[in-house]
């Protein structure tokens, strides 16, 4: 009975565990967003000026910072340069946070962007959003941790007792 009452904890937290993933990677991609849109909102002012003198090229307006006689255009050119790099970054992060379920799952969990993982992780509040979605990743998330835990502790019990039955064979049952 005890057992049966632990296997019912361990799917339950596994289940709880489950519905928390796709909270996470909605908290990623609602993240990833608003990084994007400062940096856009950064680039804002550089971008009217290359519009106005470079027909809207940035790196014509960071080449011709770098090739000023003035030190402080030279060292905006790098600065600009950081802003440009920051923002493809983002975007190429925002363009895997619209691909399917399972490649937003992969990407988060193998190579999402450091830092805002961490911001998100750090700002994390645990949730249950009631979308099937959810629902499908908490049921997949219990049944495999419950499987694997089961197989662990029986695989256990196999080496240790060397493959035996643990219940006496009776003589009536030969």
């Amino acid at each position: 009975m005890l057992r049966s009452y632990l296997r019912l904890v361990l799917f339950t937290a596994g289940l709880l565990i489950g519905v928390q993933i796709p909270g996470f990677i909605s908290d990623y991609t609602k993240r990833v967003e608003a990084h994007m849109i400062e940096a856009q909102q950064g680039l804002k002012g550089y971008k009217d000026t290359a519009q106005q003198f470079f027909s809207g090229d940035l790196q014509a307006l960071v080449a011709h910072y770098r090739a000023s006689d003035d030190p402080v255009f030279r060292s905006d050119a790098d600065s600009l340069n950081q802003l440009l790099m920051r923002n493809q970054a983002l975007d190429q992060e925002w363009q895997a946070m619209q691909a399917p379920w399972y490649a937003r799952a992969w990407h988060v969990a193998t190579s999402a962007n450091p830092d805002i993982r961490r911001e998100t992780l750090n700002a994390y509040t645990y949730q249950v959003l009631l979308v099937p979605e959810v629902i499908g990743w908490g049921i997949v998330c219990a049944l495999l941790l419950a499987l694997v835990v089961e197989s662990f502790f029986l695989l256990i019990g196999w080496v240790i007792f060397g493959g035996r039955r643990r219940t006496p064979v009776l003589e009536r049952d030969r």
